[in-house]
């Protein structure tokens, strides 16, 4: 058996800590700034002590609609995700299992699709969406983000339903189950892993976007990262304000990812073996 050396061992786990450092500092420093009042934000040189204070938060729940900027993203968030699942199982499905001319253009097209920026979207959806009047709209928020979020999705679980055998589905078959049931009973409890993973980056996306949500949205439809935005103004920023509503945006995601952590590393892992 190869030992490691007491050196390559220190260096990995010191790299390990780094990499840990340098993720988490951020997230630290948003929380803390969240904490501060104004004049602790901009205090030279700067005071690492001082008094917290949950006002900024306080302002941010209390006093600038922020239950209905929470509500329009839960609901652009969690319908996004749902429909993309639903559609990128059946996609997955079709392009993992049926043979037919184009496959491959269709599998490599949309996987290509995704790779396009949002924000050279932003001027193009407009226009169409305008047409379609689907600006200032939730459902025009979530057809985009069913669009945008789709590639990815079908691309994940493609992988997982060539790793299901084949066989599986013939013996429910002749046991009598439809098409319907085979997918539903058979296929689906066995790409959970799979659907965890692509439902927490889907929901992430939907949930942290913000270029396409500013162009398509009004006061009664923005989402919390255009929200966020509102305290930039001729005057300044509101640091303290910004950062704590940044804290509050992360908490729903980081929620999500904890929760699902294993099933989200199974998912990408295993779906990444065949493709």
């Amino acid at each position: 058996m190869n030992h490691r050396s007491p050196l390559l061992s220190s260096l990995h786990y010191l790299m390990l800590i780094t990499l840990a450092v340098l993720c988490v500092a951020p997230i630290v420093v948003i929380f803390a700034t969240s904490l501060r009042q104004q004049v602790d934000i901009f205090a030279d040189p700067l005071n690492f002590l001082f008094t917290p204070t949950l006002e900024n938060y306080r302002a941010v729940l209390q006093e600038d609609k922020f239950d209905r900027y929470l509500m329009n993203s839960l609901f652009v968030g969690l319908v996004s995700t749902v429909i993309t699942l639903v559609l990128g199982c059946m996609a997955a499905y079709g392009l993992a299992r049926f043979r037919f001319k184009g496959r491959t253009t269709v599998a490599y097209t949309t996987l290509l699709l995704r790779t396009v920026p949002l924000a050279v979207l932003a001027i193009p959806v407009f226009m169409i969406w305008n047409q379609w009047h689907l600006v200032n709209s939730l459902w025009g928020l979530v057809l985009l983000y069913v669009a945008v979020n789709l590639p990815f999705t079908i691309w994940l679980l493609y992988g997982f339903v060539l790793q299901v055998p084949a066989e599986l589905e013939e013996a429910a078959a002749i046991d009598g189950c439809g098409p319907v049931r085979v997918f539903t009973k058979v296929l689906l409890p066995l790409m959970a892993p799979g659907l965890a993973a692509a439902s927490i980056f889907t929901f992430r996306i939907a949930w942290n976007e913000f270029i396409l949500a500013l162009v398509l949205t009004d006061r009664g439809t923005r989402t919390l990262p255009v929200a966020a935005s509102l305290y930039i103004t001729d005057m300044g920023v509101d640091w303290g304000r910004v950062m704590a509503m940044g804290s509050l945006i992360a908490i729903p995601p980081l929620i999500f990812t904890f929760v699902a952590a294993r099933q989200i590393i199974t998912g990408l892992t295993a779906g990444a073996v065949k493709g």
